[in-house]
């Protein structure tokens, strides 16, 4: 089964103690080894990098996308037809956040139906099941 990798998932890896930490730098070490068949898209790759820079901590961003820009066998452009259906989603879920449409939008026109992420707004996008790092090994 393919699914797509959120952002949070390498932060949480990459990132300082945290309850998420183990069973996301479990995950990432099973994509790196090429147990998951694990995707992504490019829009992911900067918002690794716009949040660490964000924290001040840019060169742990750059650490954390390097690993990520590895271990992922293939990172999706986002599409102008993408962005289009990101508005529509948008207009259907109000909390989601565009960057998080815009993930959806590209699943959809990719086929990839499960996402793995911690985020919850996904659980209301029609057509796309998301599921823990921890709920695949």
């Amino acid at each position: 089964m393919r699914v797509f990798v959120d952002a949070n998932v390498p932060m949480y890896a990459g990132g300082r103690s945290h309850p998420f930490k183990a069973p996301s730098a479990d995950f990432m070490l099973a994509v790196g080894r090429r147990l998951v068949d694990a995707v992504s898209d490019v829009e992911v790759l900067q918002e690794i990098l716009h949040r660490y820079r964000a924290v001040g901590r840019a060169k742990d961003g750059t650490v954390v996308f390097d690993a990520f820009a590895t271990a992922v066998r293939l990172f999706h452009p986002i599409l102008l037809e993408d962005l289009w259906e990101c508005r529509r989603i948008l207009a259907r879920h109000e909390a989601l956040r565009p960057r998080d449409a815009i993930h959806a939008a590209v699943m959809l026109r990719t086929g990839v139906r499960t996402i793995v992420s911690y985020d919850r707004h996904f659980d209301e996008i029609p057509g796309i099941d998301r599921v823990a790092p921890d709920g695949l090994l």
